[in-house]
């Protein structure tokens, strides 16, 4: 049964053996307690994530649910079965995103609910984030373009929006279907693409977010299926030809770099 009560967003945060970054990220979030919800999807965790145990450990009065999923079944999957529990269940307009280990400035959430709320067209926003190695302490700035005609075209060549930023709005993900199975470790850019087809994006243009570089995360460790993957997603929705064409070639190009190099440049162009 859907809750009567409207909330302004709720918060999708998956987590697999990680409690400790979940607490450290929950405890960045800062929003009126009573306007927002935080679900949190323990996609089979070895020890599993306790619901009280979280909200005593955060200590800011805000309502964590913890959805307990009894086998590992992925990201994909978790963050569908978020989805499906949010829309089941909650009374809101928006869906927030994050990761365990990173962290959100004081005003992110503000900031984004204000926008989306201001404008019934925005079904997508993000914003610019840094990525900080947290071994080493080194950190690099992410920055792209804000307005939707620049987003739009430069999705033709990567994943614009980093997906721990953004926020959504809840009946055009319903509409979409979802995170797409069919697009292993890029199912992000998939959903991102098909809510671009349907209404406006916008980018806020400030560091709301400190991400966590993670040689161990998807995202590292698999660049190779990743780009492989980002490939086959600008392939299905791309429908400008020329960009298409750039798109595909750029991503071809990126495959036979070694993914050190990668990050390199990226700092480099931070």
């Amino acid at each position: 049964m859907v809750e009567s009560t409207m909330i302004d967003f709720c918060l999708l945060v998956p987590c697999f053996n990680n409690p400790g970054g979940l607490i450290r990220s929950l405890r960045s979030v800062k929003y009126d307690p009573a306007r927002c919800m935080i679900l949190v999807v323990d996609d089979g965790s070895r020890e599993a994530i306790d619901q009280e145990e979280v909200r005593h450990s955060v200590g800011s009065g805000l309502n964590v649910k913890v959805l307990r999923l009894k086998n590992n079944a992925g990201i994909t999957a978790a963050l569908n079965a978020g989805l499906e529990w949010i829309t089941l269940n909650l009374n809101t307009e928006l869906i927030a995103r994050l990761d365990c280990g990173d962290l959100c400035s004081p005003q992110r959430f503000s900031l984004q609910a204000e926008l989306m709320k201001s404008d019934p067209s925005l079904v997508l926003t993000g914003s610019w984030c840094y990525f900080r190695d947290p071994v080493t302490g080194e950190q690099y700035r992410y920055i792209t373009s804000i307005a939707h005609e620049h987003i739009v075209q430069e999705m033709y060549g990567r994943n614009v929006f980093m997906h721990p930023t953004v926020m959504y709005r809840a009946d055009a993900v319903k509409r979409a279907g979802f995170y797409p199975q069919n697009f292993e470790l890029a199912e992000d850019y998939a959903l991102f693409w098909t809510l671009l087809k349907t209404g406006r994006s916008a980018m806020i243009g400030e560091f709301l977010v400190t991400c966590e570089i993670s040689k161990a995360g998807i995202s590292f460790s698999n660049k190779g299926k990743q780009l492989i993957a980002r490939w086959k997603v600008v392939k299905t929705f791309g429908s400008a030809p020329m960009l298409k064409f750039r798109g595909l070639l750029r991503l071809a190009g990126l495959l036979i770099l070694p993914k050190g190099l990668i990050l390199w440049l990226k700092k480099k162009k931070a």
